[in-house]
């Protein structure tokens, strides 16, 4: 497997399934020790003050699997004096978002996620967010998101307010030079890496 993002020419050619192979399969070789300690950064990136401030409001996800974060991450910034909104997935449109109120809020929910047990906010929630992190497997230096596949953020980001920032997380090794995009791909303003920080995108 080239390199991911070293070899442009390489993996110019690459669909969308066969990023997503590639860099599941990246994530997956990542140790746990590795994965703990990204989640650490990511989470105090998020409580330096630098990205979100006590008193906004940040849609945030659940972080499952090989992605980076934590759930902890979200006590973190609660703890900050940030209100969080979690989504919920809600057929096959839009997120509906209900607010986080600690671990006991969560219950199972469809592909594996953590979803709020609370009050149900609507789609348009999206609207008060100061901030909206964006999970992503891999993002290119355009702003090109690469999501799991379902479709649910890049019908739901339309929804945000103007100029709110769309902040993807991800490794440090998935920001790469290029990726395959389609006309309703929304792309992200920034990113937060583990150990880069918010990098914007002009």
């Amino acid at each position: 497997m080239a390199q991911l993002g070293s070899d442009l020419d390489a993996t110019r050619a690459w669909s969308k399934a066969r990023w997503r192979s590639e860099l599941r399969a990246a994530r997956r070789g990542v140790p746990a020790s590795v994965r703990f300690a990204e989640a650490m950064a990511l989470s105090n990136q998020l409580t330096s003050g630098r990205i979100v401030r006590p008193g906004q409001t940040l849609c945030g996800y659940v972080p499952v699997g090989s992605e980076p974060g934590s759930a902890q991450m979200l006590d973190d910034v609660a703890d900050f004096g940030v209100r969080v909104l979690l989504p919920v997935v809600a057929g096959r449109g839009p997120l509906d978002w209900a607010w986080y109120a600690g671990p006991d809020s969560l219950r199972p929910g469809p592909y594996g996620l953590l979803e709020p047990i609370g009050e149900r906010l609507s789609t348009t929630a999206l609207r008060i967010a100061d901030l909206v992190l964006v999970p992503a497997l891999g993002v290119d230096r355009t702003g090109v998101r690469l999501g799991q596949g379902a479709g649910h953020y890049d019908q739901s980001l339309p929804l945000t307010a103007p100029g709110t920032p769309l902040v993807a997380v991800i490794r440090d090794q998935e920001l790469v030079p290029e990726l395959p995009a389609e006309p309703h791909d929304v792309r992200v303003t920034a990113v937060i890496t583990p150990h880069r920080g918010l990098i914007r995108f002009d």
